[in-house]
């Protein structure tokens, strides 16, 4: 059977990676807009299943966003991403799709687990209380595709990322994640011509950060090589402090005034750097270092979303 890959989320961050990658290796994709198929509605997701046949799925679409985001809309995270998990992953399995990638998220490990965490810490501790309902949802989905693969044999797989950032990320300062922000924040600054920059929290916490297009690479990498119960993690195997990020960024953006903490508003997890030793192992490792990255992605920003018309 010729191979034809659904990327489920192709327009967020994570899918249109993957999904340039895809093209870029001649391989044959298929998506769908969300004006054509709500992900929410289960009838809908089986019914294109059966009509459209992919051989394989990686699964990127998801509800996203920062602590803020979390914070105020947690039955809206809980709800979406658990729907939509169940609509795609038992759709595929009626519709006989015996491949799936399944893409979830560093937040699913507790708060406090040792660093670097490895999978096996996976619900060993309670988790970080601001973006606990995303994580739930998202340990329903690892499960979920370990349960096709234990009843019905299905070769479904999860992968973990670290934090993203990268093309297509989301810059609105309500609901996007710190990289974005930070650097929509830096450019109005820089702009406007203001002296200071407020950032969340006390500037110590410390973060793991990873191109979307090494994500890519290493999600498609598990496509073609990986096929086990466990999830696998997949990070940048370094971590820096939120200043250090804001500062990068600062520089990125030419912006010449002070950095403030805004300590009353809250860091979140402590630390948070994952164990990619077992798919380093394998074979794959990230190949673009932060600052390049960093550069890239507010190049992207200054290209795609400050020069938009509002």
């Amino acid at each position: 059977m010729e191979e034809l890959i659904w990327v489920a989320g192709h327009r967020g961050m994570v899918g249109s990676a993957i999904t340039r990658l895809l093209e870029s290796q001649g391989r044959k994709v298929i998506t769908v807009d969300r004006s054509v198929l709500d992900l929410r509605r289960q009838p809908e997701v089986e019914f294109w299943l059966r009509a459209n046949q992919p051989t394989a799925i990686i699964f990127a679409a998801a509800k996203v966003g920062g602590i803020l985001a979390n914070s105020t809309y947690p039955a809206d995270f809980i709800y979406d991403n658990l729907t939509i998990q169940t609509n795609i992953i038992h759709g595929a399995h009626k519709a006989g799709v015996d491949r799936l990638v399944f893409l979830g998220s560093s937040c699913i490990y507790p708060k406090l687990a040792p660093q670097p965490i490895s999978e096996t810490a996976l619900m060993t501790g309670p988790l970080e209380p601001t973006n606990q309902w995303y994580a739930i949802a998202k340990i329903a989905g690892i499960m979920s595709c370990q349960a096709y693969r234990q009843q019905h044999g299905r070769r479904y797989i999860s992968v973990m990322p670290c934090n993203l950032y990268g093309p297509n990320d989301n810059f609105d300062l309500e609901t996007s994640h710190v990289i974005p922000a930070l650097m929509r924040k830096f450019h109005r600054a820089k702009r406007e011509g203001a002296s200071e920059v407020v950032v969340w929290g006390t500037g110590t916490p410390l973060r793991e950060f990873l191109h979307v297009d090494d994500l890519a690479r290493g999600v498609v990498f598990c496509l073609d090589n990986y096929d086990e119960y466990e999830h696998i993690n997949c990070g940048a195997g370094f971590d820096v402090t939120i200043r250090e990020i804001a500062e990068t960024i600062a520089g990125v953006a030419s912006f010449k005034g002070a950095l403030t903490f805004d300590t009353t508003k809250p860091d979140g997890t402590p630390r948070k750097i994952m164990d990619s030793s077992r798919i380093r192992a394998l074979g794959w490792k990230p190949e673009i270092s932060l600052e390049e990255g960093l550069k890239s992605a507010y190049g992207w920003y200054l290209e795609n979303v400050a020069q938009a018309p509002r």
